[in-house]
């Protein structure tokens, strides 16, 4: 069973090469499971049992009612963040040199910089096209290798071995995409926009994109035994993953209060969008729930008062090599289970009503979770928690799976991680009393 659902998560994130494709993943699995969409742009008329998406971009949020009123019995929520570091193209991005024609990128996010080179990496992301007076935006992967950063050799570089690598990100990260000479980028584009669309799109006709770059090698599970799952995006596709899973998995009959999961996107760059844990997006879709379901004067106030989250996000393992790096007694073990993240100046959201909530769910499926807290003089990350808890005011806890090589191009967590951390959502989900 733990392979059956890293070989799961793994289909997932291959299916996930953006924001944008593990929204349309995220919402091909919901619909299969009888969830419906729903436009933001649409009045909202709901009733208990319903099951229902809305997409804003990059992030999604979907839920089903419960029997009873969400005035008396609020909602319990998973968050999760689609993003993860990596290379973004720039929007004139062909830049030819020496004989070849590259791609001026970006960085986005905490990028380790020295894990994108000597990759074969594709393309993937959204354009949008004026089409006879019109926007269209449309989603397009070019779903093989066609950039590579080449490592300069070591006999260009020996002082490497006395003083490390440091990498220019505007420099020396720039990807090699063709020979100089050959079709233009922008015709390269309109030819994957026709693959993966069926439009035919002259280059003339593309608009604008937000295109990134990710690694073309599979997410595999991995290991002597199969003990490990090795990918990109675990950060934090990992959680989207689970959340999804629990909410399709969690028991429909238990159901009094709503069940909630919100997948943002731009975590990494602190949030600060429409889409993202600092924008209204949540907080503006449930208090539109409570109003569509008949919830009057005080109901949405009432309901978010009853209402708990989760914050998931993948958590560190401790490092075979870099042990000291971390607190003493608090050490999470790759293969040991979720692990809840505390921080007393809120970098976390966790508190200890919310916490002892996670901590119930935890044991009412056999699991002991572990515990992540930085050393005091090294800061740690943050997460959705903090942005989501304060802007709509519940209380949370962050908690996410054990993994190494955070932020890196190639990711490796556990395969006997992913069945229990969705377990514990589902059970959270389902409704262990607070």
């Amino acid at each position: 069973m733990a392979n059956e659902a890293a070989r799961d998560l793994c289909s997932y994130i291959d299916a996930s090469p953006t924001p944008y494709h593990a929204v349309a993943e995220t919402a091909r699995r919901l619909r299969a499971a009888g969830f419906t969409a729903l436009a933001e742009s649409d009045e909202w008329r709901l009733g208990p049992g319903d099951r229902r998406y809305i997409v804003r971009d990059g992030s999604i949020l979907a839920f089903e009612l419960g029997m009873r009123p969400l005035a008396e019995s609020g909602f319990r929520i998973v968050g999760a963040h689609t993003d993860s570091p990596n290379l973004r193209i720039k929007p004139r991005a062909a830049v030819e040199s020496n004989g070849y024609l590259q791609l001026a990128v970006e960085p986005y996010g905490g990028v380790l910089l020295h894990s994108w080179l000597d990759r074969d990496l594709s393309l993937a992301g959204r354009v949008s096209l004026l089409r006879e007076g019109a926007v269209e935006t449309v989603l397009v992967d070019f779903a093989r290798p066609v950039l590579r950063i080449p490592d300069l050799a070591i006999h260009l570089q020996r002082e490497i071995r006395e003083h490390g690598l440091k990498l220019n990100p505007q420099t020396q990260m720039t990807p090699v995409f063709a020979l100089a000479g050959g079709e233009s980028f922008e015709v390269a584009l309109s030819r994957e926009i026709e693959r993966c669309t069926g439009l035919r799109v002259p280059a003339a006709d593309i608009a604008s994109y937000e295109l990134m770059t990710y690694d073309t090698l599979r997410a595999e599970v991995g290991g002597a035994s199969g003990e490990f799952v090795f990918a990109g995006r675990l950060d934090n596709l990992g959680s989207c993953h689970a959340a999804t899973s629990a909410l399709i998995a969690a028991n429909s009959a238990k159901a009094t209060h709503a069940r909630v999961i919100v997948l943002y996107d731009h975590e990494e760059v602190g949030s600060r969008s429409a889409s993202g844990a600092a924008g209204p997006f949540l907080e503006h879709s449930l208090e539109r729930v409570v109003a569509a379901t008949g919830g009057e004067g005080q109901a949405a106030a009432r309901a978010l008062s009853r209402s708990l989250l989760v914050s998931a996000d993948m958590a560190h393992a401790v490092h075979p090599n870099y042990a000291d790096r971390h607190e003493p007694g608090h050490k999470p073990v790759v293969g040991a289970g979720p692990v809840i993240k505390t921080n007393v100046n809120l970098s976390y959201a966790s508190d200890a009503p919310a916490t002892a909530t996670f901590v119930a769910c935890c044991r009412e499926v056999g699991i002991d979770p572990q515990r992540f807290v930085s050393r005091s003089d090294i800061a740690c990350g943050s997460t959705i928690g903090p942005l989501t808890a304060s802007r709509v005011g519940i209380s949370a806890v962050d908690v996410g799976s054990p993994m190494l090589s955070m932020h890196s191009c190639r990711e490796m967590a556990g395969a006997a991680d992913v069945e229990p951390m969705i377990a514990a959502l589902t059970a959270f989900l389902g409704g262990v009393k607070s």
